[in-house]
């Protein structure tokens, strides 16, 4: 009995509920003509697609710098290195790779002067942070138009110059996780196991480096930024790390969903998926001040379980097409409960 008490404590009603929830949803799908193997497929693709985004708050939040409202800019660094990657003709696991490597050198500066930046306005990096990010991705999208990128897939036909709104990546990298390793199950559904993989190897690095002498040193700072000042760690230089590396992650996150999802999306669309991750991060247990994987793990599967589940069945009993709506209300609700909801603040 007190086993299942820590446990309801450790994990949360609201998780417990939103869980059972997602199960019945499960439980429903077949009885009002929605299939359930290709529902658990599309769940595990958007939960594939969404977890590095989520993962990427986790250095920023462990190092006290609260939740990373400037993912866009991670985002940008991404999309830079993707539509390079298209420039340059780069396809298969060359093209996915190459698209990470040329994004890698943008996230490392970009996350350098924004971690210098919430340095100098410690105690509002959250207010700062979400003022970054829009103000960013304004800026973006006059950059869009003007970079001098020449691929004919890319810029608009009728100038022959400026970026497309969105530009795909079939022929390209398409799918190149997804399809790594899949297994066929029927005619509905595809265990995606080279995307799961990469989720797993990004999440088991993320912890490993958590476990290293600069990992302890960035929760320390988190936790307790008297007591590591007082044994001779930066608490500045730290925190600037965590935010190189959750740039980074960002940028990676932002990569692996266009692979899965098939477009690369430019111009304001980065704006709009900064919610979701922190909601999805908060929703799986974390504060503002601790994170963890199994934070990230549970609270993507979550978010993105119920923003799949919860329009399929609710459309196929009221035998109508009210998809986007039931998810933006469904997306919404669960951010507003996230960014509202009371959390232990540990000192």
């Amino acid at each position: 009995m007190r086993d299942l008490k820590t446990f309801i404590q450790d994990f949360g009603w609201p998780r417990i509920i939103i869980f059972f929830f997602l199960i019945s949803l499960f439980i429903m799908a077949p009885f009002v003509g929605v299939r359930l193997d290709a529902s658990i497929s599309d769940v595990l693709n958007r939960f594939g697609q969404y977890a590095i985004l989520v993962l990427a708050l986790v250095p920023m939040i462990q190092s006290g710098a609260g939740l990373n409202f400037g993912l866009a800019l991670g985002i940008i660094a991404g999309l830079l290195g993707s539509t390079l990657s298209l420039q340059f003709e780069l396809r298969g696991f060359m093209g996915f790779f190459g698209a990470i490597l040329l994004a890698a050198p943008f996230s490392i500066l970009f996350g350098y002067l924004y971690g210098k930046l919430l340095n100098k306005v410690k105690g509002e990096e959250m207010t700062i942070a979400m003022y970054v990010g829009f103000a960013s991705v304004m800026l973006m999208c006059i950059m869009w138009l003007l970079l001098p990128y020449n691929n004919p897939t890319m810029v608009w036909g009728y100038a022959g110059k400026g970026l497309r709104t969105t530009i795909t990546v079939e022929g390209y990298w398409l799918k190149i996780l997804n399809n790594f390793l899949s297994i066929p199950i029927g005619s509905f559904f595809v265990f995606p196991t080279g995307l799961l993989l990469f989720v797993g190897f990004c999440a088991f690095c993320m912890w490993l480096f958590l476990k290293t002498r600069t990992g302890t040193a960035m929760t320390a700072v988190g936790s307790n930024p008297d007591f590591a000042r007082a044994s001779g760690v930066s608490a500045d230089k730290m925190r600037v790390i965590s935010v190189i590396i959750s740039t980074f992650l960002g940028a990676v996150g932002i990569i692996v969903y266009q692979q899965s999802f098939g477009f690369i999306q430019l111009y304001t669309a980065p704006s709009p998926m900064v919610f979701p991750a922190v909601a999805a991060i908060l929703i799986g247990g974390a504060s503002i001040n601790k994170a963890s994987i199994v934070n990230v793990l549970v609270g993507t599967f979550l978010f993105q379980g119920l923003l799949t589940m919860t329009p399929s069945v609710i459309n196929s009993i009221l035998q109508t097409d009210m998809s986007e709506v039931i998810r933006m209300i469904v997306s919404n609700g669960m951010i507003l409960y996230a960014l509202t909801r009371k959390t232990k603040v540990t000192k």
